[in-house]
């Protein structure tokens, strides 16, 4: 088995794991599991969307919360302290099937399928469900060596959270319009705590990955190396501007 370098944090801001994710994968050569459970409040946006067609900007105006620009492609998400948080980070080589977006979610429905067994779990379009109910979203970056996998799992929402979302201009077809309401499902209805999904998603992986337990003090160093840097908060750019940057990212 590969072996994976392991780091578990309980309620890190998205924003400081997002930045970890990119140092992880630009300024390293290692394989990289992350487990975050919780977040302040937060939108997280991929590398191309557009504020004014993923967020309300009325519901921004009444309570403002940041909104973050991730280095990875994927849609419009509103994360908080009841979000789940799962990335794997490797390189290519480990890989016995084309490195390509769509391998790559099939990969990680196998092996996080066990910890999901006999709910009617699945992966739909980009989208990890329940039945026809949407309650994992992912979100990948792809280079010439390496590879990113992350996923944000709803172990409950709050249907005021939200509000702060616009339908998106693309969706998959099988949400035929539905609003959230319809649309998403909540791990704590299957589940009787997310401590025990914890233990469930790494005895997934661990029956594919050796995990190799880090800290965060081991990896500090690579923080002073010199890599590109995108994820951003992004509150108050115009899209204009952030379309500019971000063109000017991709590696």
């Amino acid at each position: 088995m590969h072996s994976f370098h392991f780091l578990s944090f309980e309620g890190l801001s998205i924003f400081e794991q997002l930045q970890i994710e990119e140092a992880l994968f630009r300024a390293d050569n290692r394989n990289w599991c992350l487990v975050n459970h919780g977040t302040s409040p937060a939108i997280v946006m991929g590398i191309s969307g557009k504020q004014s067609q993923h967020i309300n900007s009325e519901q921004m105006i009444q309570k403002p919360i940041p909104v973050i620009r991730r280095f990875s492609g994927g849609g419009t998400v509103v994360v908080d302290e009841q979000t789940l948080f799962y990335t794997l980070i490797g390189n290519r080589s480990i890989l016995d099937f084309p490195c390509y977006p769509d391998e790559l979610l099939r990969w990680t429905e196998k092996l996080y399928a066990p910890a999901f067994a006999g709910i009617n779990f699945s992966l739909r379009d980009n989208d990890y469900i329940i039945k026809d109910r949407k309650f994992g979203g992912n979100a990948q970056y792809i280079s010439k060596d390496r590879w990113l996998h992350h996923s944000s799992l709803l172990w409950d929402y709050n249907a005021n959270m939200m509000k702060y979302l616009l339908m998106p201009p693309k969706m998959p077809a099988y949400r035929n319009l539905r609003e959230h309401s319809s649309f998403l499902c909540r791990l704590s209805d299957h589940f009787g705590s997310s401590d025990l999904i914890k233990t469930k998603m790494i005895e997934a992986l661990q029956s594919k990955l050796t995990l190799v337990p880090t800290s965060l003090a081991e990896i500090k160093p690579l923080f002073e190396r010199d890599y590109r840097r995108f994820t951003k908060l992004i509150n108050g750019h115009s899209d204009a501007a952030d379309t500019e940057k971000s063109g000017s990212s991709k590696d």
